[in-house]
Protein backbone atom coordinates (compact mmCIF):
# COMPACT_ATOMS: atom_id res chain seq x y z
CA UNK A 1 0.00 0.00 0.00
CA UNK A 2 2.55 2.63 0.94
CA UNK A 3 4.33 1.69 -2.60
CA UNK A 4 1.46 2.53 -4.43
CA UNK A 5 0.78 5.95 -2.80
CA UNK A 6 4.71 6.83 -2.81
CA UNK A 7 4.23 5.88 -7.24
CA UNK A 8 0.90 7.97 -7.32
CA UNK A 9 2.74 10.96 -5.48
CA UNK A 10 5.58 10.66 -8.37
CA UNK A 11 2.92 10.48 -10.99
CA UNK A 12 1.29 13.71 -9.49
CA UNK A 13 4.61 15.98 -8.87
CA UNK A 14 5.54 14.55 -12.72
CA UNK A 15 2.36 16.33 -14.16
CA UNK A 16 3.29 19.30 -12.18
CA UNK A 17 6.80 19.18 -13.60
CA UNK A 18 5.48 19.17 -16.94
CA UNK A 19 2.77 21.77 -16.55
CA UNK A 20 5.78 24.23 -15.97
CA UNK A 21 7.72 23.31 -18.17
CA UNK A 22 4.87 24.18 -20.87
CA UNK A 23 4.55 27.23 -19.19
CA UNK A 24 8.14 28.36 -19.30
CA UNK A 25 8.96 27.30 -22.72
CA UNK A 26 9.40 24.79 -25.62
CA UNK A 27 7.03 25.25 -28.56
CA UNK A 28 3.54 24.93 -28.45
CA UNK A 29 0.95 24.95 -31.15
CA UNK A 30 0.58 28.39 -31.06
CA UNK A 31 4.33 28.67 -31.67
CA UNK A 32 4.10 25.99 -34.51
CA UNK A 33 1.12 27.22 -36.26
CA UNK A 34 2.73 31.12 -36.06
CA UNK A 35 5.74 29.57 -38.10
CA UNK A 36 3.79 27.98 -40.30
CA UNK A 37 1.65 31.05 -41.70
CA UNK A 38 4.31 32.83 -41.71
CA UNK A 39 6.38 30.19 -43.70
CA UNK A 40 3.13 29.43 -46.15
CA UNK A 41 2.54 33.36 -46.63
CA UNK A 42 6.19 34.37 -47.07
CA UNK A 43 6.34 31.56 -49.80
CA UNK A 44 3.13 32.55 -51.47
CA UNK A 45 4.47 35.65 -51.92
CA UNK A 46 7.34 34.94 -53.55
CA UNK A 47 5.97 32.53 -55.80
CA UNK A 48 3.58 35.25 -57.22
CA UNK A 49 6.10 38.10 -56.86
CA UNK A 50 8.62 36.23 -59.16
CA UNK A 51 5.81 35.36 -61.21
CA UNK A 52 6.86 36.78 -65.17
CA UNK A 53 5.85 34.80 -68.69
CA UNK A 54 6.66 36.35 -71.87
CA UNK A 55 5.41 34.78 -75.25
CA UNK A 56 4.97 35.58 -78.63
CA UNK A 57 1.16 36.26 -79.56
CA UNK A 58 -0.16 36.00 -82.86
CA UNK A 59 -2.74 39.13 -83.67
CA UNK A 60 -4.60 39.48 -86.88
CA UNK A 61 -5.42 43.05 -87.31
CA UNK A 62 -7.12 42.24 -90.56
CA UNK A 63 -8.86 39.20 -92.14
CA UNK A 64 -6.96 39.82 -95.54
CA UNK A 65 -3.30 40.33 -94.41
CA UNK A 66 -1.33 37.64 -92.09
CA UNK A 67 -1.24 37.81 -88.81
CA UNK A 68 1.58 39.89 -86.69
CA UNK A 69 3.66 37.95 -84.19
CA UNK A 70 3.55 40.54 -80.83
CA UNK A 71 5.65 39.35 -77.83
CA UNK A 72 3.20 39.50 -74.31
CA UNK A 73 4.31 39.22 -71.20
CA UNK A 74 2.26 38.41 -67.83
CA UNK A 75 3.23 39.80 -64.54
CA UNK A 76 1.80 40.30 -61.16
CA UNK A 77 1.63 43.58 -61.04
CA UNK A 78 -0.76 43.76 -64.10
CA UNK A 79 -3.72 42.88 -62.43
CA UNK A 80 -5.06 44.70 -59.01
CA UNK A 81 -6.55 41.14 -57.62
CA UNK A 82 -2.34 39.90 -58.26
CA UNK A 83 -1.18 42.93 -56.40
CA UNK A 84 -3.59 42.58 -53.30
CA UNK A 85 -2.79 39.11 -52.54
CA UNK A 86 0.99 39.56 -52.86
CA UNK A 87 0.55 42.52 -50.23
CA UNK A 88 -1.81 41.11 -48.14
CA UNK A 89 0.39 38.16 -47.99
CA UNK A 90 3.43 40.13 -46.95
CA UNK A 91 1.48 41.94 -44.24
CA UNK A 92 0.03 38.56 -43.25
CA UNK A 93 3.48 37.70 -43.05
CA UNK A 94 5.11 40.54 -41.50
CA UNK A 95 2.23 40.36 -38.69
CA UNK A 96 3.16 36.11 -38.25
CA UNK A 97 6.81 37.05 -37.44
CA UNK A 98 5.70 39.66 -35.24
CA UNK A 99 3.23 38.00 -32.98
CA UNK A 100 5.40 34.88 -33.18
CA UNK A 101 8.03 37.35 -30.98
CA UNK A 102 4.70 39.06 -28.88
CA UNK A 103 3.32 35.54 -28.03
CA UNK A 104 7.22 34.36 -26.78
CA UNK A 105 6.80 37.06 -24.68
CA UNK A 106 3.39 36.80 -23.34
CA UNK A 107 3.91 32.95 -22.38
CA UNK A 108 2.73 32.65 -19.14
CA UNK A 109 1.34 36.21 -18.13
CA UNK A 110 -2.28 37.42 -18.43
CA UNK A 111 -2.83 40.82 -19.79
CA UNK A 112 -4.48 42.90 -22.71
CA UNK A 113 -2.18 41.80 -24.99
CA UNK A 114 -3.22 38.52 -25.49
CA UNK A 115 -6.67 39.65 -26.61
CA UNK A 116 -5.11 42.01 -29.37
CA UNK A 117 -3.39 38.98 -30.58
CA UNK A 118 -6.21 37.41 -31.10
CA UNK A 119 -7.98 39.98 -32.89
CA UNK A 120 -5.30 40.59 -34.96
CA UNK A 121 -5.11 37.04 -35.60
CA UNK A 122 -8.67 37.14 -36.86
CA UNK A 123 -8.08 40.50 -39.05
CA UNK A 124 -5.32 38.53 -40.71
CA UNK A 125 -7.94 35.39 -41.59
CA UNK A 126 -10.30 38.42 -43.07
CA UNK A 127 -7.29 40.01 -44.78
CA UNK A 128 -6.38 36.30 -46.25
CA UNK A 129 -9.11 35.95 -47.31
CA UNK A 130 -10.35 38.54 -49.26
CA UNK A 131 -7.22 38.21 -51.54
CA UNK A 132 -7.61 34.79 -51.97
CA UNK A 133 -11.38 35.78 -53.10
CA UNK A 134 -10.22 38.25 -55.62
CA UNK A 135 -7.42 36.67 -56.78
CA UNK A 136 -8.80 33.40 -57.70
CA UNK A 137 -12.25 35.11 -59.34
CA UNK A 138 -9.34 36.85 -61.72
CA UNK A 139 -7.43 33.80 -61.84
CA UNK A 140 -10.40 31.51 -62.87
CA UNK A 141 -11.52 34.09 -65.32
CA UNK A 142 -8.01 33.63 -67.00
CA UNK A 143 -8.87 29.63 -66.53
CA UNK A 144 -11.38 29.61 -68.70
CA UNK A 145 -12.45 33.30 -69.78
CA UNK A 146 -15.57 34.85 -70.68
CA UNK A 147 -17.75 34.49 -73.76
CA UNK A 148 -20.50 36.73 -72.79
CA UNK A 149 -18.06 39.90 -72.51
CA UNK A 150 -15.55 38.84 -75.42
CA UNK A 151 -12.58 37.99 -72.29
CA UNK A 152 -10.01 35.22 -73.88
CA UNK A 153 -9.03 32.62 -71.56
CA UNK A 154 -4.88 33.17 -71.64
CA UNK A 155 -3.48 30.25 -69.53
CA UNK A 156 -3.51 28.87 -72.67
CA UNK A 157 -0.93 30.75 -73.55
CA UNK A 158 0.76 31.68 -70.45
CA UNK A 159 0.07 28.54 -68.58
CA UNK A 160 3.57 28.90 -66.03
CA UNK A 161 2.40 31.85 -65.02
CA UNK A 162 -1.29 30.72 -63.96
CA UNK A 163 0.00 27.99 -62.22
CA UNK A 164 2.41 30.57 -60.32
CA UNK A 165 -0.64 32.02 -59.52
CA UNK A 166 -2.34 29.14 -58.31
CA UNK A 167 0.25 27.87 -56.51
CA UNK A 168 0.27 31.17 -54.53
CA UNK A 169 -2.98 31.22 -54.06
CA UNK A 170 -3.42 27.64 -52.47
CA UNK A 171 -0.28 28.84 -50.64
CA UNK A 172 -2.31 31.87 -49.11
CA UNK A 173 -5.44 29.51 -48.77
CA UNK A 174 -3.23 27.59 -46.15
CA UNK A 175 -1.51 30.36 -44.47
CA UNK A 176 -5.07 31.84 -43.68
CA UNK A 177 -6.16 28.60 -42.37
CA UNK A 178 -3.17 28.52 -39.84
CA UNK A 179 -4.45 32.02 -38.60
CA UNK A 180 -7.85 30.42 -38.67
CA UNK A 181 -6.84 27.46 -36.10
CA UNK A 182 -5.11 30.13 -34.12
CA UNK A 183 -8.23 31.74 -33.93
CA UNK A 184 -9.89 28.13 -33.12
CA UNK A 185 -7.15 27.77 -30.36
CA UNK A 186 -7.33 30.88 -28.70
CA UNK A 187 -11.44 30.27 -28.34
CA UNK A 188 -11.00 27.10 -27.14
CA UNK A 189 -8.34 28.55 -23.78
CA UNK A 190 -10.60 31.32 -23.60
CA UNK A 191 -13.85 28.85 -23.15
CA UNK A 192 -11.99 26.24 -20.96
CA UNK A 193 -10.91 29.78 -18.51
CA UNK A 194 -14.24 30.10 -18.40
CA UNK A 195 -15.69 26.99 -17.15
Amino acid sequence: MESQYIGSTSGMEQQKEVKIANQRGGVTRESILRILALVLTLTASIVLGVGKQTEIVSIKLIPTLPPIDVPATAKWHYLSAFVYLVVADAIACTYAAFSLVLSFANRGTKNKLGLVIIVLDLSMVALLFSAIGSAGAIGLMGYQGNTRVQWNKVCNVFGKFCHQVAASTALSFLGSLAFFFLVVLAVLGLSRRSM
